[in-house]
């Protein structure tokens, strides 16, 4: 019997720990589908983009544009796999009914959401990190300013997996959580700059553009490679903070409720 979070002080540490390898174990069980598959599609968007469309030649932001590619790439990879690992975790436990696995343990709704989005953040980053690996032989880079990227691929990872957890605990079906991710994420994701840059845009759509949290994931990841950004760091710092508090209250909410997890 697990002992009681009372018993353990403030924080169910014991618990929190034990769903963190959980989930970290449950897709580390399939690192091809997980893991290594980010790195297929990302040398396949270079290939496209660099060879088939002609893309080589180009400059963009003042470098190659295989330069200006590639961070991009890196970070939609991280943005996806941080928001498939909290969905699918949530969504197939639903599904399956095992979700009372993770109502009954003695874990507040705080603890359960902090387990679930770091499991998340550890794959975005592992993703990220095996995905920036995999394209040095085709496209070297490194960040030339480590702490900023590190920022931007923490909190875009935490962003996408506190979303895949709201969307998860409010989808009913797989059909509403194959909508989300084909008609909302994947949308935001090629129209957050990751292919070009937001300063060629007209003025509406480069507005546009700045209202979307993938954006400021990505521009500031990508300066953190390449010296430039296409909006304020500052500003895109404060966005991501900003939009993972707002998520991290609603996803907390919605599991202190219960909604649509409890029968």
């Amino acid at each position: 019997m697990l002992p009681s979070t009372a018993s353990l002080g403030r924080c169910n540490w014991l618990g929190l720990w034990t769903l963190y390898l959980k989930e970290v174990r449950r897709f580390l069980k399939v690192p091809a589908q997980t893991v290594l598959a980010p790195v297929a599609s990302t040398l396949l968007f270079l290939a496209i983009f660099t060879l088939a469309l002609g893309g080589a030649g180009r400059v963009v932001g003042g470098v190659p544009f295989i330069a200006f590619l590639g961070p991009g790439l890196v970070m939609m990879a991280v943005l996806q796999n941080a928001f498939a690992n909290t969905s699918s975790s949530l969504m197939i436990a639903k599904m399956q009914g095992s979700i009372v696995d993770l109502l009954m343990p003695p874990l507040r709704p705080g603890e359960l959401l902090l387990g679930l989005a770091l499991g998340g953040l550890t794959r975005g980053v592992l993703c990220g990190a095996v995905t920036l690996l995999g394209v040095q032989p085709f496209a070297p880079m490194w960040p030339a300013d480590m702490a900023l990227a590190l920022f931007h691929v923490v909190m875009g990872s935490l962003m996408m997996a506190l979303a895949g957890t709201i969307i998860a605990i409010w989808a009913q079906k797989h059909d509403q959580m194959a909508a989300i991710t084909n008609f909302v994420v994947t949308p935001l994701a090629f129209l957050s700059g990751t292919f070009y840059s937001v300063e060629r845009l007209p003025p509406a759509f480069y507005a546009a553009s700045h209202a979307n949290p993938f954006f400021y994931a990505i521009d500031g990841f990508r300066a953190s490679f390449i010296g430039h950004a296409d909006g304020s760091l500052v500003a895109g710092a404060i966005v991501l903070v900003a939009v993972n508090l707002t998520l991290g209250a609603l996803a907390h909410r919605l599991l202190a409720t219960g909604y649509r997890l409890k029968a």
